[in-house]
C-alpha cells in the first residue's frame, strides 16, 4: 500500500485523541501496573504508553473505534516512548518493548478492522514521535540561560531507539509531532535518516507536526511558521502540518499560511477548541467538523483529524465532512536552470 497514491485521490483522516479515551475508562494505579509492574517502585498511574504492555486490549480497541469513525492513520500509543521521557518512571529499559508493542496494538486493530470489513479503503499505522520533556533550544534554568538539560546526540540516540521500535514492530510511516522546539524535532529527523541507512532499508515516509503556541503564531522555541517549514524542508517529508496548542478556530490563518509554502502534502489535527476553566474541552464534534470542512474547500489540507479533547465522534464528522472534497493539490516547484 503507497499513502501517496491514496493521498492523491482523496483527503486522508488521522485520529483523535489516545489520552481523551484511555481518561474514559478511570483507571487506577493497579490497572497501570497489571501484573507485571504490581510492585515496581514508583508510580505509573498517567504513564499511558505502559498501558501497551498491561492494558493492550484497551489500547487495541480505542484504535478499532478511530477506524470504525473513518480514520484512516492511526498514531501508536508512543508519545512518551523513549528513555529520555520514561525516566519521569524509571523506566528507561522498556523503551524498545513500549514502541514494538504499541505498533502491534495498532497494526491488529487495523488487521481486525480489515478482516470485519472487506473492501475497506486502505488504512495505515504512523508511529508517534512525541517532542520529549526536555528541550535543545530553551534553558530550564532562568539563571542560567547556556545550561542544557539535555545533549543533542541524547536526543538522537533516544529517538533512535524508539524509531527501531517503532519499525520492528510494523509502522508504516513514522510521525515528527506536536514540535515545539525544531532542533528536537532535527534530532528525530536525523535519529531517522541515519536508521533507515544503517539498516541499509528504504525509508518510511516521515509525517512532521508542529505546534503554534499562541496568538503570536510562533512556536515556543521562538520561530515563525515559515522558519519552522524551511528548517525541517530538508527531511523530504511526506507532510508538514500543525496539531495541538490550537482549537480550528485559532489554527486557520496558519493552516492557510502552509498551505501556500509548503512544498509537501500539508496536515491539520487541531485540538477540540480552547480548555476551560478546568482545563477540559467543550468544542463539539460538528464544530470542529465545520471549521476543517471549510480548509478542506479552500484546499489548505491533505490530511485532518483531531488532537487533544478530540473523540471518535469528532473524527467521524470531519471525515464525514471532507470524504466529497478535492484535495489540496501539491504545488509544481519551478525548476532553476
Amino acid at each position: 500500500m503507497d499513502i501517496r497514491k491514496e493521498l492523491e485521490k482523496r483527503i486522508l483522516v488521522i485520529d483523535g485523541a489516545m489520552g481523551t479515551m484511555i481518561q474514559r475508562h478511570k483507571l487506577e494505579e493497579t490497572d497501570y501496573r497489571g501484573t507485571r509492574f504490581a510492585n515496581w517502585h514508583t508510580d505509573v498511574k498517567g504513564n499511558n504508553d505502559l498501558l501497551c504492555i498491561t492494558q493492550p486490549q484497551i489500547i487495541k480497541g480505542i484504535h478499532k473505534q478511530y477506524l470504525a469513525a473513518g480514520a484512516d492513520i492511526i498514531e501508536t500509543n508512543t508519545f512518551s516512548s523513549t528513555v529520555i521521557a520514561m525516566a519521569d518512571y524509571d523506566m528507561q529499559s522498556l523503551a524498545y518493548e513500549l514502541n514494538t508493542a504499541a505498533a502491534k496494538c495498532a497494526r491488529e486493530a487495523i488487521n481486525e478492522f480489515i478482516a470485519e470489513n472487506p473492501g475497506a479503503a486502505p488504512k495505515f499505522v504512523a508511529g508517534a514521535i512525541g517532542p520529549l520533556n526536555k528541550t535543545l533550544s530553551l534553558s530550564p534554568d532562568v539563571n542560567n540561560p547556556g545550561y542544557r538539560a539535555v545533549s543533542f546526540d541524547e536526543v538522537v540516540n533516544a529517538y533512535y531507539e524508539q524509531i527501531r521500535g517503532l519499525v520492528d514492530g510494523g509502522v508504516d510511516l513514522l510521525l515528527i509531532e506536536t514540535i515545539f522546539d525544531t532542533l528536537n524535532a532535527k534530532g528525530a529527523i536525523y535519529a531517522a535518516k541515519k536508521y533507515f541507512r544503517d539498516k541499509k532499508m528504504a525509508e518510511l515516509p516521515i509525517m512532521i507536526s508542529g505546534t503554534i503556541t499562541d496568538a503570536s503564531g510562533r512556536t515556543l522555541s521562538g520561530q515563525t511558521l515559515e522558519a519552522f517549514y524551511t528548517s525541517v524542508m530538508h527531511a523530504n517529508p511526506l507532510s508538514v502540518g500543525l496539531n495541538c496548542a490550537l482549537g480550528a478556530a485559532e489554527m486557520r490563518s496558519h493552516i492557510e499560511e502552509l498551505s501556500q509554502i509548503a512544498a509537501c502534502y500539508t496536515s491539520a489535527y487541531p485540538n477540540a477548541g480552547l480548555p476551560n476553566a478546568m482545563g477540559e474541552y467543550d468544542e463539539q464534534p460538528h464544530e470542529t467538523a465545520h471549521f476543517i470542512e471549510e480548509w478542506a474547500k479552500e484546499g489548505f489540507v491533505n490530511i485532518v483529524g483531531g488532537c487533544c479533547g478530540t473523540t471518535p465522534d469528532h473524527i467521524k464528522h470531519i471525515a464525514d465532512n471532507v470524504n466529497h472534497i478535492t484535495p489540496r493539490p501539491l504545488p509544481v516547484l519551478e525548476v532553476v536552470e
